[in-house]
């Protein structure tokens, strides 16, 4: 059994109805991707506005497709929508790029490392350890995320064969901030 698509009759009307489901589309997936980023942070607040905006654009742009069955272009206009989505949300997202990272880097030039990295304005802790091959040293960046990408070509230049892991940072405090919460 052959499937068919009849893309005849496409009316002037319709290809403008398209473009205005893949543009809801587009604005209800970012939403959503920025909704899980809220989420992921613990911003409930932020997450329950992105919910709701995106669970009402998608009603309304699902009914308009269920009530439109009858051709396929409004189908290709939805995926359209739904692939843009993600990628204008991912981009959004890195945009606005809200919270705090570590980056964990596992050097054998842990020295100068730390030093290179405190000389240009991050604060760096320094830890000694044993890896698989031997002596390690571990280095916690805590940052904020806007510049957390900046630390991996630095370190790339110091030490081409460290290992960089990156972590979101949920919550932070310091005895200085737990001091001025108490008062």
């Amino acid at each position: 059994m052959a499937i068919t698509l009849d893309f005849s009759g496409i009316t002037p009307e319709m290809v403008v109805g398209g473009f205005l489901i893949a543009f809801a589309r587009i604005f209800d997936v970012s939403l959503g991707v920025l909704r899980m980023s809220a989420q992921s942070a613990g911003r409930k607040k932020a997450a329950w506005g992105f919910a709701f905006l995106e669970s009402l654009i998608w009603v309304v742009v699902v009914s308009s497709i269920v009530t439109n069955l009858n051709h396929p272009l409004y189908a290709i206009f939805y995926a359209l929508g739904f692939a843009s989505g993600t990628l204008v949300g991912v981009t959004l997202e890195g945009v606005f790029a809200k919270g705090e990272q570590v980056v964990r880097i596992f050097t054998h030039q842990g020295d100068e490392m730390a030093a290179h990295f405190r000389e240009i304005g991050f604060r760096v802790t320094q830890f000694e350890g044993k890896g698989r091959d031997g002596p390690i040293q571990l280095l916690f960046i805590h940052l904020p995320r806007k510049k957390a990408a900046k630390v991996r070509p630095i370190a790339r230049r110091i030490d081409d064969d460290c290992f960089i892991v990156v972590d979101d940072v949920r919550s932070s405090s310091t005895a200085m901030h737990q001091t001025a919460v108490r008062k």
